[in-house]
């Protein structure tokens, strides 16, 4: 009886299927992330970062501890401050 031979899998098969699987991974959780920060009435950084760019370059940006942080204090201590 004669074995029959498989020849090997090749390994960049499985590495894009897991690559596409965690990239769509990192996707839902960047999307799920965006969604409980609004959900609790959080802002989100990534869209703070975009604006400062677009609208005021000339300004600097600050930290995402800096910016939570003021998000924070104004959300509990009463204080709306917006730029535009």
């Amino acid at each position: 009886m004669q074995d029959k031979f498989y020849p090997p899998v090749p390994l960049h098969k499985y590495q894009t299927k897991a690559s596409k699987i965690l990239e769509t991974l990192r996707a839902w959780y960047k999307k799920s992330d965006r969604f409980f920060h609004l959900l609790v009435g959080m802002p989100s950084y990534d869209k703070y970062v975009e604006h400062m760019r677009t609208k005021h370059p000339e300004r600097e940006i600050k930290s995402q501890a800096e910016f939570f942080k003021e998000a924070l204090e104004a959300r509990y201590n009463g204080g709306v401050s917006r730029c535009c």
